[in-house]
């Protein structure tokens, strides 16, 4: 296909010629790909394994993609070059990326295809592997949103409210208090669930997402729990973070006190009402003088420039040397350097709750629900929904450098790759990814 771009030339005929049957294909789109596959691409290539670097082109500009891929120091092996709406990116994915692995398929190779998480690659990926009957691996798997019960919120004289936010954050400590079935994030949950059906091997980050993929129905031997390869790219950013420059463009980040704001869901930032109670809660703390820093993407862009706020937030910025508004960062080192000082995370990220939690600052997650709960009922995060800015900001001060959330219990193991690339090879001592019914039946 035109559109797919190689590293050399003659691309498939050099894979031919490699003697190897597996070619371990890892798959990255997005920043948090990049952050958490890269991990899996080193370990596989420190074990002499035939692995490439397969982007989708997904992110492309140099904030989102090239920054780190620079900094991380990998070059992708082919670019499937993805571009337009978000239904035409996931079939272009489905159609170039199966053109790809047929090729390979043609030249006797049986693929193993990495794919990450909820993102829309690891849809599309493991669906244009499937069908050319190659299994993925998925790192990141079961990832479900639980939501808290809601039963003690309620309206009052036209305010919400809430329980004290130390017995909201007590409650929701309790595996109990929580429910599944939600949509959101989307389209990330439906990503997730899609990819599991294509999936011949389920790399868990905790025993919570075991239990969810367990009551689906999937095979409990091939399912591991294994950690969560955030945790090797944090901990060798926090290793690189003495040399960050990042405090030579915002000094005043330098002495830490301040929240890091991340609104980017589309759940979020397409709704007027959630959108505006999570930007009125920003503004109150500006105004009080806190330290604010925030980060948008696209979507915050969005939603700022169709509700009026983009001029607004503009003059903040000018008039208020505690309030950073910034472009997303390239360099992942600068964020984690940054993230070591901040006093407390404001994000409806995903990713990010994960990241918190390897590095002991608080979290307040930005939804109604989580797709990584375990790291509420662990302490060191807590719910904010956005349905009222004052709840919003008083949960966020709550929560601010909050001792007690900063010594929860470190949740997401250590060297994940390497476990879970122990777990690969095992399997494939055995057999393969993609297990036909003779090999599960033992016949």
């Amino acid at each position: 296909m035109q559109e797919i771009t190689y590293r050399t030339p003659k691309f498939f005929d050099e894979l031919q010629a490699r003697e190897e049957r597996h070619v371990h294909v890892i798959l990255i789109a997005t920043k948090p790909d990049i952050i958490k596959q890269i991990p899996m691409y080193r370990e596989l290539k420190k074990r002499k394994h035939l692995v490439l670097l397969g982007h989708t082109g997904q992110h492309y500009s140099e904030n989102l993609s090239g920054g780190m891929l620079k900094e991380f120091g990998v070059e992708p092996d082919f670019n499937l070059n993805v571009r337009g709406a978000p239904y035409e990116v996931v079939s272009q994915i489905i159609g170039r990326l199966g053109f790809v692995f047929a090729e390979m398929k043609q030249r006797g190779k049986i693929v193993i295809p990495y794919v990450h998480g909820d993102t829309t690659t690891a849809m599309a990926a493991s669906n244009a592997g499937f069908f050319h009957g190659f299994a993925s691996v998925h790192v990141e798997a079961g990832i479900r949103t639980l939501t808290p019960a809601y039963g003690e919120w309620k309206m009052d004289n036209g305010k919400w409210t809430m329980k004290d936010v130390s017995e909201w954050r007590e409650f929701l400590k309790d595996r109990k208090n929580w429910e599944g079935g939600s949509l959101e994030p989307y389209p990330e949950q439906f990503n997730t669930r899609c990819s599991e059906a294509a999936t011949g091997l389920h790399l868990a980050p905790v025993e919570l997402d075991r239990e969810f993929l367990r009551a689906e129905g999937y095979s409990a031997d091939r399912i591991a729990v294994v950690g969560n390869s955030v945790v090797d790219a944090t901990l060798e950013a926090v290793e690189r973070s003495a040399d960050s420059k990042i405090f030579d463009q915002y000094p005043m980040l330098k002495d830490g006190d301040f929240v890091r704001f991340c609104i980017h869901r589309r759940e979020n930032c397409g709704s007027d009402r959630r959108f505006l109670a999570l930007y009125g809660a920003m503004k109150a703390l500006i105004l009080e003088g806190r330290g604010v820093l925030l980060i948008s993407l696209f979507q915050t862009e969005d939603a700022l420039k169709r509700l009026g706020l983009k001029e607004e937030i503009e003059a903040l910025a000018k008039s208020h040397e505690n309030f950073f508004y910034s472009p997303v960062w390239p360099k992942y080192g600068d964020v984690i350097a940054a993230m070591q000082k901040a006093a407390v995370c404001a994000t409806d990220s995903g990713s990010m709750q994960e990241e918190m939690n390897v590095l002991g600052v608080p979290c307040v997650t930005l939804r109604f629900g989580s797709d990584r709960s375990e790291s509420i009922m662990n302490g060191g995060n807590i719910i904010a929904p956005p349905i009222a800015s004052d709840l919003v900001k008083q949960t966020i001060l709550y929560a601010w450098n909050n001792d007690e959330m900063r010594q929860a219990p470190k949740i997401y193991g250590k060297g994940v790759s390497e476990k879970s690339i122990d777990v690969v090879e095992n399997i494939l001592k055995k057999g393969e990814i993609f297990r036909a019914d003779e090999e599960r039946l033992h016949l």
